[in-house]
């Protein structure tokens, strides 16, 4: 038996890919109406563009975004560069903001700047020629150099406060308030904070919150850096903070949470019963064992948020002075309770923690 195929475009006379002509022809409209469709929808009605992508999806046509570059001035791309790709908080951000891009017809291209500001600067400066805009999400450059690569394309930020460009935030602020009020309601009063990057605003934005609710409340705060917002890191700050009198911990993110309760169960500790933790993200809280107390920061919806922002800005043609808080909330699961009696005698003397240094880093 013998099995024929054969590409019959919509007319029965052409093959291969569908044409913008067919797609015209298809849905009753002309030429220029479809290119609209894809480049200017703002000049169309909301049933014309309905109706158009009906068929261009039935047919298969995908418009020729180099044609489209050369005739309108856009690429129909934009960017999106995070410090890391592999932290648990940053896919359902790109995952949102790539859904949210497809629904407004851009491509989304990924960079990840490994932590590096150098890298973040070459990044923006080799994609500059093929996107439209940029989205920085957490960025470690500088605030000059931010502004200049603003200057060169429109950008947003998210997690990044700069006046004067578009800023998606999330309020850590409240989130490590509410963190430490609530383990001063299980009657701790000495906390350590796991810090983050030192050139991370969310990170300044934290530490700052940890101080300043902790004085509030009458409770103890100590310093355990960080470094670098990991497994690795969480599980290095555990050996430190087991020689240290805190009762309670509140790190930079979940991954350093989940890094620190590994590094503490490998000393025999348990938890919340020796030391009770708080994460911030809730990317990986509800799947630790015991499932993490965090503050969830709600990291797709800043991805989501941050695109909406971007294509305003592109389809008005003039930045936007717009600063988008999206709120947090703690989410009380089972490594907090109250404290207990230590297993191991403190013997090093905990270091208090200085107030952190204005700078403009992210």
């Amino acid at each position: 038996m013998e099995f024929q195929s054969r590409s019959i475009g919509l007319t029965g006379r052409s093959k291969g890919l569908p044409t913008i002509s067919q797609v015209a022809e298809a849905a009753g409209v002309s030429r220029a109406t479809v290119s609209r469709t894809f480049s200017r929808p703002d000049l169309l009605s909301p049933e014309t563009i309905k109706r158009v992508h009906e068929v261009a999806e039935r047919l298969g046509y995908v418009p020729n975004q180099v044609a489209r570059a050369l005739s309108t001035g856009r690429a129909g791309n934009i960017a999106l560069v995070v410090p890391d790709i592999a932290n648990p908080f940053f896919p359902p951000l790109i995952r949102a903001a790539q859904a949210h891009a497809d629904h407004a017809g851009y491509a989304v291209f990924l960079g990840d700047s490994d932590e590096q500001p150098e890298r973040e600067d070459m990044l923006l400066t080799k994609m500059a020629a093929q996107v439209e805009g940029f989205i920085l999400a957490s960025p470690r450059l500088d605030e000059g150099r931010v502004r200049a690569h603003a200057a060169r394309r429109p950008l947003v930020l998210i997690n990044r406060d700069i006046e004067g460009l578009p800023r998606i935030l999330m309020d850590v602020s409240a989130g490590i308030a509410a963190a430490i009020e609530h383990l001063a309601s299980l009657n701790h009063r000495h906390i350590a904070y796991v810090s983050g990057p030192p050139a991370s605003w969310a990170n300044e934005q934290r530490q700052q919150a940890a101080i300043g609710t902790a004085e509030k409340l009458g409770i103890r705060l100590t310093a355990i850096p960080a470094y670098h917002p990991n497994y690795e890191a969480g599980r290095k700050a555990a050996g430190e903070l087991a020689r240290l009198p805190v009762t309670a911990t509140v790190a930079f993110d979940d991954l350093v949470a989940q890094g620190i309760m590994a590094g503490l169960a490998d000393l025999g500790w348990r938890i919340p019963q020796d030391m009770s933790i708080v994460g911030f993200d809730d990317v990986l809280a509800a799947t630790t064992y015991p499932p993490l107390t965090t503050v969830a920061a709600h990291s797709a919806d800043a991805g989501m948020q941050a695109v909406k922002l971007l294509t305003e800005v592109l389809s008005k043609g003039q930045i936007q002075d717009e600063r988008i808080i999206i709120p947090t909330e703690l989410i009380v699961r089972a490594t907090t309770g109250q404290p207990a009696k230590r297993p191991h005698t403190a013997d090093a003397k905990p270091r208090s923690m200085p107030r952190p240094r204005a700078h403009n880093r992210s």
